[in-house]
């Protein structure tokens, strides 16, 4: 039987996405940072196989309608320079799986790798964390981790887009947190409850600078420009943040921001502040935590 394409077997395919994405130079950093992670990522995931388990079925013949259904989203990755995770409607982080799309930026946060280590050392009795907010929530990414390494809290989530927040109703739904997440439609704090205080609060806001947004590559041009866009040194939600932390966080309270490829800027901003950089898996550049006695008034 002919077939009217040049290929037959997912080892096939695999070689062609690889070829196809490393000719159009694509960016890689939303869940992947290669194009062998990626092709095989994309295919196995539109081939309904297990995302883990590509060795079992890479000589295996595929149909014709598979072939096409293939071809097109390489296509779409390469061409268009969609995020995978837009392409699959889902993103995975540190194993807990999210549905996104293009109303909130793909979840990549690397205060997620501190919190399923229960922020240790810094939350000695994660038993004693009873309130937590995530600002700008977005997909609601961390608060469902934070709910599920804080099993006595109950988290409060806010962002400004509307758009954002029906991603995070679903994610929220999709794990049953309905009763411990709470979210909330507004500006950083303005929403939220009158009085009320948190031993933790958590922000992944946007931090990129003017000039590194005029940089970026057309991959991440396809996520919301309000999560990624901070101001001119990046730090403009960030100083809102801080400016009124103190008055949310209970005494012995913790406030972590992470500012991805900012210090300079924030250490330029916040240097009279006593800020605790965090080791992460890309350094200790990226986030850092205040204690809220630390923080002004």
């Amino acid at each position: 039987m002919t077939t009217p394409y040049p290929f037959q077997t997912l080892r096939d395919l695999l070689r062609f996405a690889v070829s196809r994405f490393n000719q159009a130079h694509l960016a890689f950093g939303h869940g992947n940072a290669n194009a062998y992670d990626e092709a095989a990522y994309l295919l196995l995931h539109a081939l309904h196989l297990p995302l883990d388990t590509l060795e079992p079925f890479l000589d295996a013949r595929l149909t014709d309608a598979e072939i096409q259904t293939l071809l097109t989203l390489i296509e779409r990755r390469a061409g268009d320079r969609l995020p995978a995770a837009y392409l699959t409607g889902e993103a995975w982080m540190h194993g807990y799986r999210f549905t996104v799309d293009p109303r909130v930026i793909v979840p990549r946060s690397l205060i997620g790798e501190l919190l399923v280590q229960q922020l240790s050392p810094w939350v000695s009795r994660p038993d004693n964390v009873h309130n937590v907010l995530e600002l700008c929530t977005g997909s609601g990414c961390l608060s469902i981790i934070a709910a599920d390494m804080f099993p006595d809290a109950d988290i409060d989530a806010v962002d400004l887009s509307a758009d954002a927040l029906q991603v995070a109703e679903r994610n929220v739904g999709d794990y049953g947190l309905q009763d411990r997440i709470t979210l909330y439609e507004g500006d950083l704090y303005a929403p939220l409850p009158a009085g009320r205080k948190y031993d933790l609060i958590i922000t992944n806001p946007p931090y990129v600078n003017a000039e590194s947004m005029a940089a970026l590559p057309p991959e991440y041009r396809h996520e919301p420009e309000m999560a990624l866009a901070g101001g001119h040194d990046g730090m403009d939600l960030v100083r809102s943040i801080i400016e009124q932390a103190r008055e949310h966080l209970s005494d012995d309270g913790l406030l972590i921001v992470e500012i991805g490829n900012e210090r300079a800027h924030a250490e330029a901003a916040f240097g009279g502040l006593d800020l605790v950089w965090l080791p992460t898996s890309a350094g200790d550049d990226a986030v850092f935590l205040i204690h809220a006695a630390d923080l002004p008034d």
